[in-house]
């Protein structure tokens, strides 16, 4: 577990709110920050205040952690926030034209690409219960990252976007739109894919994306009313459960072509790179 990290004001988490002395800062990276209370596990983006987005530090950082949780049956549940202004502003487009600079073949940026499907794959299938507490701008892979989640809930003042249509881009981030459409249905989907309108938490309750909305200052407790009971279930049959509905979600992609979407991905910024 990493030492605790300060919290926004806006959080009424009871965590420690001290700032890091100069003799706390970090000697290597770290994309994100961790603290257990008994069963469950608080993640957080963005711990030391860096842009809000998904770059392969955050890619790595978080994958591993989910990938250690097969050996903590001991964690539950695990609720993933950030620290950051907002929940997350997508992919780093900064660090994909980086990785085809040094490569043009493309090969670096497509591995930039796979961990992210990694992570999803990792997320959905962790036996911890997940919990997506939203807040500020929920964009791109933000929003996939949080689709991945077993249940959402966000700000009434969180917003969403799609934008990758109307910045030339496919919607290829860690097999995200098959996720999309079996929790909210391919017709809405299809239409904020196309249209990249910013839609409100209200829209996002209503088409399924969150499953609750509440004041910031009161999303904590919403939180809360999930873990409270969740944390008193059986566990097997959570487990059991969890895959079952995996199960039936992957039904409804049989023709699942998401291993597709970091070639997908490279081949449209190399075009773009050539102008």
């Amino acid at each position: 577990m990493t030492e605790p990290t300060p919290i926004p004001t806006s959080s009424p988490s009871p965590v420690s709110t001290l700032s890091p002395s100069p003799a706390q800062v970090r000697t290597a990276p770290k994309a994100i920050s961790t603290e257990q209370d008994g069963p469950v596990l608080h993640v957080r983006l963005n711990p030391w205040g860096q842009d809000d987005t998904l770059d392969a530090a955050v890619l790595d950082d978080l994958t591993s952690l989910l990938d250690d949780l097969h050996e903590r049956p001991d964690v539950r549940i695990l609720t993933l926030s950030s620290l950051g202004t907002d929940f997350c502003l997508g992919a780093d487009r900064g660090e994909y034209q980086e990785a085809l600079t040094a490569d043009p073949s493309g090969v670096g940026l497509r591995r930039i690409a796979d961990k992210a499907h990694r992570l999803c794959q990792a997320l959905e299938n962790t036996h911890a219960v997940t919990i997506a507490r939203l807040h500020g701008r929920v964009i791109g892979a933000g929003l996939a990252l949080a689709a991945f989640c077993d249940l959402r809930a966000g700000a009434d003042t969180s917003r969403f976007r799609m934008p990758e249509v109307g910045i030339g881009l496919p919607p290829a981030w860690g097999g995200a739109m098959g996720r999309l459409v079996s929790e909210v249905g391919a017709s809405r989907i299809r239409e904020l894919m196309l249209t990249c309108d910013v839609f409100d938490a209200a829209t996002a309750h209503r088409i399924g994306l969150l499953h609750r909305t509440a004041p910031l200052d009161q999303l904590d407790k919403v939180i809360d009313a999930w873990t409270r009971p969740l944390v008193r279930r059986s566990p097997e049959a959570l487990v059991l459960t969890k895959r079952m509905l995996a199960g039936y979600a992957r039904a409804d992609r049989t023709a699942d072509v998401s291993l597709l979407d970091s070639h997908l991905l490279a081949a449209s910024l190399h075009q773009h790179a050539r102008g």
